[in-house]
């Protein structure tokens, strides 16, 4: 591997972590209650888990566009997010961000493998590894100013507050 592709695999590593940037990607919901994750502020369109639940559905989408698959784009966006607002149980919510934490864990793997150059029809795996730490960056930017408004900011590990 020469040195382009390894600060291209670090560049696309940081942003997918959030290093450099924002709290990092894969503790930015940790320690909220799961009660709390469901609820949607006065005048936020969607809560925590709700971004959570959308975040993961692009990940995995993009793991398996990754992994040669040809994933559907569903037809309306509403299919990328969940029916409710809150997960139903405890449980459901340890499930759910386990899910978003090896989704993430894979795309971090999958950005260490292959010519991140290499195209593939008219994307590059780069591009498609880009686009998702912009989607969940966006979405990560949501939830902690859902956290912030719900008096849950920042997560137990610190967070951006100076």
């Amino acid at each position: 591997m020469n040195n382009d592709q390894k600060i291209i695999q670090e560049v696309i590593g940081n942003a997918l972590s959030g290093k450099g940037a924002h709290v990092a990607t894969k503790t930015l919901f940790e320690g909220l209650d799961w009660k709390l994750a469901g609820v949607r502020p006065e005048g936020a369109p969607h809560s925590i888990f709700e971004l959570l639940i959308h975040m993961t559905y692009w990940q995995d989408w993009v793991v398996k566009w990754l992994d040669g698959g040809n994933p559907s784009v569903p037809k309306h966006a509403a299919a990328s997010w969940p029916k409710n607002p809150a997960p139903a149980s405890r449980k459901d919510w340890a499930k759910t961000l386990k899910r978003f934490r090896s989704g993430l864990a894979g795309l971090e793997r999958r950005s260490r493998k292959k010519d991140l150059l290499a195209k593939r029809g008219k994307h590059t795996r780069m591009g498609m590894l880009h686009a998702i730490a912009s989607h969940n960056s966006y979405h990560l930017g949501q939830a902690a100013l859902l956290r912030q408004m719900l008096g849950a900011w920042p997560p137990p590990s610190g967070g951006v507050t100076w």
